[in-house]
């Protein structure tokens, strides 16, 4: 079996301006996606959301002695990887029915493969 990385990439500002009974929904619809997956011929072997983009700490020239902070590399992105899923699938077509599932209603779902080394 191989794994794939489901990316959430949604718009912010949507979740920010959305009510309580938008958010309901979408919880709703990402507990139905987990139960769905294995269903699909697919495992679920985990999966977070990530906090808003001000949280986040930007690093550039990483493992040097000029490694330093900057400011969001890309704040002209309208949509960001909020959440990712990891799936265990035995093929691409497998993979890709999960995705369909993926819950995104703000934005999109990106499915790529992991390598396997060794």
């Amino acid at each position: 079996m191989s794994k794939y990385l489901l990316l959430i990439v949604e718009a912010e500002e949507a979740y920010a301006s959305a009510g309580e009974a938008v958010l309901n929904e979408v919880m709703e619809a990402h507990n139905a996606f987990a139960t769905e997956v294995d269903g699909l011929g697919a495992s679920l072997l985990g999966g977070e959301a990530l906090q808003p983009t001000p949280t986040a700490t930007y690093l550039r020239k990483t493992r040097t002695d000029d490694v330093h902070r900057v400011d969001n590399p890309s704040p002209e992105l309208k949509e960001v990887v909020g959440g990712y899923y990891l799936i265990e699938a035995p093929d691409d077509d497998v993979a890709l029915e999960v995705a369909k599932r993926c819950p995104a209603g703000f934005g999109h779902v990106e499915l790529r493969p992991i390598w396997s080394f060794g």
